[in-house]
């Protein structure tokens, strides 16, 4: 099943599937449910992951580029990244950690010190 990257925008969710990936495993009605992952393969790459914090997704660029200068200043990096869909959204990812515990307590500053409270954990694409 495809995973799309469209939150999660609401607490204790990880992962949003597509409608048709939904419908699959009757999810549809109920809206949520517990998954089981299994990981068939994962991309080659020669460069360790680094993950960052979104803390916003933005249809206006000028609103993800104050954010993004917001995080910058605070947390001493952040970036506005394009994700072209229908509407396509800037997204504010803040950080640059090495590794997801590194990210979720980088997290966990940002929910309590900004009131984000659905700032999450991404992996930051090489």
């Amino acid at each position: 099943m495809r995973i799309i990257d469209r939150g999660p925008f609401v607490a204790n969710r990880i992962i949003d599937l597509s409608h048709a990936a939904a419908r699959a495993i009757e999810l549809i009605g109920p809206g949520v449910g517990n998954v089981e992952l299994t990981i068939l393969s994962t991309p080659a790459s020669s460069a360790p992951a680094q993950f960052a914090v979104q803390v916003g997704a933005f249809r206006d660029r000028a609103n993800a580029d104050r954010m993004a200068q917001r995080m910058t200043t605070t947390y001493g990096s952040a970036k506005a990244v394009l994700r072209q869909g229908d509407p396509p959204l800037w997204r504010v990812l803040a950080g640059h950690e090495p590794s997801p515990d590194a990210a979720e307590t980088l997290a966990r500053r940002i929910r309590q010190e900004q009131d984000l409270s659905a700032a999450f954990v991404v992996r930051l694409d090489p």
